[in-house]
């Protein structure tokens, strides 16, 4: 994406290099772990828990916070639709999935 900004006419900008689809944390454990031939291990907390202990966080002045508890938990995703209009292009070149694993599988080498 990068070169076709380059060597393509458009118009200078900011442009966001995002993958058409969004790829959620849980679905990208699994991935790295099937990719790198491993077990995914996930830990599930309750809610309740997690509140508390982040709520302590704030009052002791930890490092696990609500400010930052909020922050690893809300989604965010950007959009490529300016990008793909400069370039005249509908979708992304690669799939997200098939990208990730190809730089993963690019780790074991």
């Amino acid at each position: 994406m990068v070169r076709q900004l380059l060597e393509r006419p458009v118009d200078p900008d900011v442009y966001q290099v995002a993958d058409d689809e969004s790829v959620s944390t849980l679905e990208l454990i699994r991935l790295m772990a099937r990719t790198l031939d491993g077990k995914p291990r996930i830990l599930r907390l309750p809610a309740g828990l997690i509140r508390a202990l982040t709520h302590t966080g704030d009052i002791l002045h930890l490092p696990l916070n609500s400010e930052r508890l909020k922050k690893l938990t809300e989604t965010y995703v950007v959009s490529n639709v300016k990008l793909k209009t400069a370039l005249g292009i509908e979708t992304m070149p690669v799939e997200a999935l098939q990208g990730l694993e190809r730089t993963l599988r690019s780790f074991q080498k």
